[in-house]
């Protein structure tokens, strides 16, 4: 893809130079070094697929700046609308297994150069023939400039007929559920598509919803959402339209990192839909790309090509001579 292409989908968001740690921090020991962030996550997975995606963000003027962009390339991810601010480093996360599959991140973001995303960097013309802009409530809570950098892309798409898709992502340790609430659920409505996990589902729905089947109906009864797509983890996915209610099993794969797979599952999706596929297929695709995040390590670097998604039809332990 050159830079100049006109991009099937924009993200925005930050995207950081990630460590990731064999075992314990705590015990010292190597570190590995990439790169990591939702939005850009989605866009790897999209170029694997064949799509053309842009990722919108800033990096600090430094080494793992200058890491973020060249790995992003490498992946033909179209970084024309990403900034080099000297003001600002570049954020960092550490990762580390703490027990099982569990893993914890650790971030180093405030005051990074992601942080100072604002709403001039993203013009317009970044968006212009795009067919999907997809955001998430990540980069909501980075703080007020990069959540009106995402209000005025949203805006922009809204008016442009671009169709928005919104991952609600709620992190902890970011913000807490009442602030992200307050953000999310008028985002929301401005959103075509909404992606959550169920237990996220609250902080976009009406707040006098109580269950899930209550909140995925305000979700469609209100403003333009058309779409609710509701991961179970292990139970699979769900995609809910004005037509009705379509389940996809999850794909049975030995769980190696679990980081990602809500990413990769996006990507999937969103292939699904640039691909015209209804909604069964886009579930089956977005849980296949979720079980190959899920089934390797790091949070994007396993993410299927097109002409790998059928490698989960082998039989276990299978070699390709």
């Amino acid at each position: 893809m050159t830079a100049q292409a006109t991009p099937d989908v924009v993200t925005l968001g930050e995207t950081m130079a990630a460590l990731r740690a064999s075992g314990p921090l705590r015990m010292g020991g190597d570190l590995r070094l990439s790169v990591a962030g939702a939005e850009s996550n989605v866009a790897v997975g999209l170029t694997r697929l064949g799509h053309r995606a842009r990722w919108i963000g800033r990096v600090g003027d430094d080494e793992l700046g200058t890491l973020v962009l060249r790995s992003l390339r490498a992946e033909s991810v179209d970084t024309t609308g990403a900034r080099t601010d000297p003001g600002a480093p570049t954020g960092l996360l550490f990762s580390e297994p703490r027990i099982a599959d569990l893993t914890r991140i650790q971030y180093y973001r405030a005051g990074s150069a992601g942080s100072r995303l604002c709403p001039e960097d993203v013009p317009l013309a970044m968006l212009d023939g795009a067919r999907i802009l997809h955001v998430s409530g990540i980069t909501c809570a980075l703080g007020p400039r990069p959540l009106a950098a995402v209000r005025a892309a949203v805006h922009a798409a809204r008016a442009a007929g671009i169709l928005v898709s919104l991952d609600v992502n709620h992190r902890a340790r970011l913000w807490d559920a009442s602030e992200a609430a307050d953000v999310l659920r008028p985002l929301a409505r401005d959103a075509d598509l909404v992606i959550a996990s169920d237990d996220e589902l609250a902080l976009a729905a009406d707040p006098s919803a109580r269950t899930t089947a209550d909140r995925v109906r305000s979700l469609l009864s209100g403003g333009h959402t058309r779409e609710v797509a509701v991961k179970l983890g292990g139970a699979g996915a769900e995609l809910h339209t004005p037509e009705g209610r379509e389940h996809a099993p999850a794909r049975r794969v030995t769980v190696r990192d679990t980081v990602g797979a809500g990413d990769a599952f996006t990507a999937g999706l969103l292939s699904g839909l640039l691909d015209g596929l209804g909604p069964r297929d886009r579930l089956e695709r977005a849980n296949t790309v979720g079980a190959f995040a899920v089934g390797s390590a790091g949070d994007w670097q396993g993410l299927p090509e097109r002409r790998e998604l059928a490698l989960l039809e082998r039989e276990d332990g299978a070699t390709l001579r």
